[in-house]
């Protein structure tokens, strides 16, 4: 196995201090199609694993102040702790090192020097069993979420009953003409880009997938009274004036297009991206408009 053989190849954090290992392991990544996120010690590293969840967390084990161990411990350990399998990277192998990085909630270690093919394979296998444990947990959870299934021809198949009460409740109409169109906009199209189809001022669907048996999978979303660039702003810490570059940034803007948009130069938009960077732990604009994307197709109204 030389690649990573996921159809959808989703987002790796990188933890390490040293920039030389940081930049080889992300470029390495990065050429398989994933979108990395780095940070350079373990605070930054929770930090964003709070504000944009990982699919993977590839973490040296010699991280200054926050120990990689205690890190490990903590992104594992609370209220929310993340599902996202951690991988060890590590020069030492002292056995009892690497005991005490599996029991604080580490699946895997990698030797340095790292190399490519295997930690490749490994980071497949791992995000692979992720995903089907996150799967079967979604399983359970969407009795208790206002989910809708359609069939291909846009009939209601099922509902989950706290989707029925909210209809029941709105008498809101989901084999309208308006929404069958909708639904058959679903079909064949990636989640990020499908836009929600309004039901009223406070509701909207939102399509979420196609299951194993073909059905359309439509979420019963409220509305949120925030505008994109309020979601943005608050979600990565960013200013207005960086949250709507961003958001320009999203909708395929190139720099020169959101200098005439927002009336800025080229150089301070340039500098404006560069914070924006910064604060999402990005260091490319596909990256950063890849995550905004997603944080606004699962919050966005």
């Amino acid at each position: 196995m030389t690649g990573l053989e996921l159809e959808n190849k989703g987002i790796a954090l990188v933890v390490d201090d040293n920039p030389e290992s940081l930049g080889m392991v992300s470029a390495a990544l990065e050429a398989e199609g994933m979108t990395v996120l780095v940070a350079r010690d373990g605070h930054s590293a929770i930090q964003l694993t709070g504000r944009e969840p990982p699919d993977v967390i590839l973490m040296d084990a010699m991280l200054p102040e926050l120990e990689a161990i205690e890190t490990c411990r903590r992104l594992k350990s609370g209220q929310n702790p993340t599902p996202a399998p951690i991988v060890f990277m590590t020069g030492l192998t002292d056995p009892e090192h690497v005991v005490k990085g599996l029991r604080s909630g580490g699946v895997d270690y990698i030797t340095k020097p790292v190399a490519v093919e295997e930690m490749i394979a490994r980071l497949t296998t791992h995000i692979l069993n992720a995903r089907a444990l996150t799967s079967a947990r979604n399983a359970v959870g969407v009795i208790e979420s206002s989910v809708l299934a359609f069939d291909a021809g846009g009939a209601l198949v099922w509902s989950t009953e706290k989707a029925q009460r909210t209809l029941d409740a709105h008498s809101f109409d989901v084999v309208s003409p308006n929404v069958q169109s909708w639904l058959l906009g679903c079909i064949d199209r990636p989640v990020s880009g499908v836009e929600q189809c309004m039901l009223s001022e406070t509701h909207a669907l939102q399509f979420i997938g196609v299951s194993a048996a073909q059905d359309i999978l439509i979420k019963l979303v409220q509305r949120r009274s925030e505008c994109n660039e309020d979601l943005l702003q608050s979600a990565f810490g960013l200013t207005a004036r960086e949250a709507e570059v961003l958001y320009w940034l999203t909708l395929g803007k190139t720099n020169r297009d959101i200098s005439a948009i927002l009336s800025l130069s080229a150089r301070t938009v340039n500098k404006h991206l560069e914070q924006v960077f910064q604060k999402m732990g990005v260091d490319n604009r596909t990256s950063a408009a890849v995550l905004a994307d997603r944080y606004l197709n699962a919050n966005g109204s």
